[in-house]
Formats: structure tokens, sequence, C-alpha cells
């Protein structure tokens, strides 16, 4: 990148002759520092529900239009997916992005869409935009998210948002095999944890 981009997106100030450095750096800095706090708060929650359940815990943040794995826990019985912290993954594609998604305000939502598109990951991805405003408003109303072999082949998830003040931070979830991953489970387990963290 050169001066005159760093200048033209805000990372640079040009007087006279000098560049300083911009002020879209604090900006960044605070924006670092509030996932930071996230992030800290989140781990020891999902390291215990990871050891609880056996199954992966996971934090999700929104960064460019996309899911990043800002946290990954990993229980005694979790299955190996290909997976890590720092990947970045499409929203539409996990119960963790589309609870993000759908607290999200519809511009951005918008956006995003328009950016990214919707493809398919597996055969149950969802790539209908229509489908898919109709599952985001069913988790606004319901304070939960599924992802039913949408992301990986072969497993299941159950998200939560993390909100403050309305605004999404990310969301939280427990990733396991289907056959592990049944309603009942779901909701007299695996739902009430993630919704205390």
């Amino acid at each position: 990148m050169c001066s005159s981009d760093l200048e033209h997106e805000g990372y640079v100030v040009k007087e006279d002759k000098q560049y300083r450095v911009g002020l879209r750096f604090l900006d960044l800095g605070a924006h670092a520092r509030t996932r930071e706090e996230l992030y800290t708060v989140a781990k020891p929650e999902l390291e215990s529900i990871a050891e609880r359940t056996g199954e992966h815990a996971n934090l999700l943040v929104e960064e460019h239009g996309l899911g990043v794995f800002l946290l990954r826990a990993q229980g005694e019985n979790a299955v190996g997916v290909n997976s890590h912290v720092g990947q970045c993954v499409p929203l539409h594609t996990t119960a963790l992005g589309k609870s993000v998604l759908a607290h999200l305000p519809a511009e951005r939502r918008d956006e995003i869409i328009k950016r990214h598109g919707l493809d398919a990951k597996t055969a149950a991805t969802i790539t209908d935009r229509e489908t898919l405003e109709a599952e985001l408003t069913e988790i606004r109303e319901n304070g939960v998210a599924y992802d039913r072999e949408e992301g990986v082949r072969g497993l299941k998830c159950v998200a939560v948002p993390v909100l403050s003040d309305d605004a999404v931070l990310g969301a939280v979830s427990v990733s396991g095999p289907m056959s592990r991953m049944g309603d009942e489970r779901i909701k007299t387990s695996l739902l009430p944890q993630l919704r205390d963290a």
C-alpha cells in the first residue's frame, strides 16, 4: 500500500511534505480493545462449557463482513474439525454467523450479502436470500441460531448472540456431531449454558 492509499483510507495525514499517523488508528485500537475484552470475558466461560459438554465451544465476531473465530475451546469428546482461531467464514454458513447477521442492522446485512454472496459450503447451506431472511427473523425472535450441516457435513451447532445495548458483539456456540446434538440435549442442557455465558 503506498502513502496516497494510506492517506485516502485515513491511516496517515499529509502536512506540508510530512506524513503523520492518522486518527483512523485510534478507531482500530478502540475496536481491537473491545474484541480483547470480549475474548477475556468469554475465555473462562467457553472453557467451562467445553469441559462440561465435551464438545467444541466457540466465539465468533464479524469483521469485513465475514465471521472470524476469536476463540475455540475443545472438550474431551470434541470431533476434529477443520477450523481454527482467526479463520474467516461466510456468516450465512454457521449458526454463529447467522446469529450475528440476524442482529445487525438491515443495511449492514445487505452490504455483507452483496459483497460476499450466499455461496454454498455444503448441500445444506442456505443460498437463497428470502429463505435466509426468514431464518434471521426467527433467530431474532427466539434468540437462538442453528447450523444443521450448513458449514461442515456431519456437524450441528447451536449459537446465541452476545449483545451490548442492542448491538451485537459476536456470538457463542456449542458444536458437535449430529448424533450427539439432539433437540432435547440442546433445549435442556446446551442452550441454557450458552445463555448463562
